[in-house]
């Protein structure tokens, strides 16, 4: 009886330049088998994964990738064509990026479909349909017409998916499949993966940094730290008894709570408070009708939402749900229907009578990606500065300069205020994905708002980076007295973070309450299943 791996990496090395970036890795995958690589940015997972078709450009890559005693190392780039997709498929990260946004997910497939199976464009086109069908999209026949901007987050992932099975292939590397997708999506694209791996008998390849996905999906996980394949094993071995440090690190990184019971007076203003909040947006009718007049797309229906001094507020709910437009109208950013007022002062008065300026002081935001919130063009000083030129302009330039620093400090960034100008000529891509991150937080503070509204504020980053931001909120909150309205998908984050707790589909409130009351005993059918997709 043969038990050779289906795929054997032996001494895998890659280097950029002459410079190493991944030291020597050994892993084995058998046939059927699912193996979970796992680590932060930067610790060598992707590129290791992907090495191994070749497909890191300026890699310099040596050592042995043995698919069913094939080396694909030594392979020449005309054979590798051949792998690829027919052997070894891919399933990347960012469907959005990775599709072709000229061309419909349909003739995507079908291109695959012609090119590896040699099928006519009739065939590829009804085999194309099943593919769609298998990973569960709904009108399959119709959404192969569609093109990748008119698909949902979960759709142009299933596409991906479609494509990379499109060849049958007996390996599949599946590149961070759910970061982008929703917790409840997450799950279905999980267990979508679980399905067509054993009705095809394919091994898979997850890299990820998200542990929860690998205790869900994996057989084995291996366990890399810059480069270094430092611990591997089964699931359930490694998840009970880490032996690493740096496994022992990953899995105590969920985020922890650490805030204090609100003790706002009862009469108290609240920072926040909307009554019959709607917002909605013009779409065009179809046919003669929309040649006449615009139809409504009501992204917030009547919301009622209270956040008292000191109080984080946290919105939950998958993509579409309507709560980034509520953080949007919430910073005056969207005409709304219905009450919206910020430290007893109404949005819609305030720019009436020309005070909105004063009112942004007391509420600002913190963006999902630092990276493109952060103006490449701009110093740290400036950036950091910039809210102090608007809401502060006496200031002269030494007292501008001595606020960012103190800024800087605050949020863990400069250890010495005195020691602090190292920092202030330096650009947003001289630093790491959390660094950035609290930038942001210290740009949003340097004003010294009431309300912070925090869209997604961690899901850019690292389990560990994750959980370091999340306590610098909570310190800054205990420390200032600040109230948040925290937009996120994450179960964890609100766990951690939320005094309340308020859910949202489809642009509705379905459930509201304290954060324990709530997560522990969802009264709404879609909340118990956000909660338990997250476990």
């Amino acid at each position: 009886m043969n038990h050779a791996p289906l795929l054997d990496v032996k001494d895998l090395r890659v280097a950029f330049g002459g410079q190493p970036v991944v030291h020597g890795i050994d892993f084995t995958i058998g046939a059927g088998e699912k193996l979970a690589l796992v680590g932060e940015s930067g610790s060598g997972k992707t590129v290791s994964a992907l090495s191994l078709l070749r497909l890191v450009h300026n890699a310099e890559v040596s050592g042995q990738a043995l698919l069913q005693g094939r080396d694909l190392l030594a392979l020449g780039e005309r054979e590798l064509r051949g792998v690829r997709g027919d052997d070894v498929a891919v399933v990347f990260q960012e469907p959005m990026s990775a599709l072709n946004p000229l061309y419909t997910v349909g003739d995507q497939i079908a291109e695959v479909l012609q090119l590896k199976k040699g099928l006519t464009p009739r065939q590829a086109q009804a085999a194309t349909v099943e593919l769609l069908a298998s990973t569960g999209i709904p009108e399959p026949a119709r959404r192969a017409q569609a093109f990748p901007h008119q698909l949902s987050g979960g759709q142009r992932q299933r596409a991906m998916i479609a494509m990379a099975l499109a060849s049958s292939p007996k390996l599949l590397l599946a590149d961070e499949p759910t970061t982008a997708l929703d917790v409840s999506l997450r799950g279905q694209i999980l267990d979508l993966l679980s399905t067509l791996q054993r009705e095809h008998g394919m091994a898979v390849l997850l890299i990820t940094h998200d542990l929860n996905l690998v205790r869900r999906f994996a057989d084995r996980v291996a366990v890399m730290e810059r480069g270094h394949l430092v611990e591997q094993g089964s699931v359930a071995e490694v998840f009970a008894q880490p032996q690493h440090p740096y496994t022992r690190k990953l899995l105590a990184s969920t985020p922890e709570r650490d805030v204090v019971p609100v003790m706002a007076p009862p009469d108290a203003a609240p920072v926040l408070q909307t009554q019959g909040l709607r917002v909605s947006y013009p779409v065009a009718l179809p046919g003669f009708k929309g040649w006449f007049k615009k139809g409504e797309f009501v992204a917030v229906q009547g919301a009622d939402l209270h956040i008292a001094p000191g109080q984080t507020l946290g919105v939950i709910g998958e993509s579409g749900s309507g709560k980034s437009t509520l953080a949007l109208a919430a910073l005056g950013l969207l005409p709304h229907q219905g009450s919206l007022r910020v430290a007893g002062t109404d949005w819609a008065q305030a720019k009436k009578a020309g005070q909105d300026r004063a009112l942004r002081q007391r509420i600002q935001v913190v963006f999902q990606d630092p990276f493109s919130s952060l103006s490449p063009r701009l110093t740290i000083e400036q950036i950091v500065g910039e809210g102090l030129l608007v809401h502060q302009p006496g200031l002269s330039v030494a007292q501008r300069r001595e606020r960012v620093v103190t800024a800087l400090a605050d949020v863990g960034l400069v250890d010495d205020p005195q020691r602090g100008g190292d920092w202030l000529q330096r650009y947003p891509h001289e630093f790491s994905g959390g660094q950035r991150q609290r930038l942001a937080i210290a740009r949003a503070l340097i004003i010294d708002p009431q309300l912070l509204v925090l869209d997604e504020p961690t899901s850019a980053l690292d389990v560990t980076v994750q959980k370091q931001v999340l306590a610098l909120l909570q310190r800054l909150q205990r420390e200032r007295g600040l109230s948040y309205l925290l937009i996120t998908h994450d179960v964890d984050v609100i766990r951690a973070m939320a005094h309340q707790v308020v859910v949202m589909k489809d642009g509705a409130v379905l459930e509201t309450g304290p954060v324990d009351q709530v997560l522990r005993a969802p009264e709404h059918p879609y909340t118990r299943a956000l909660v338990q997709a997250a476990a």
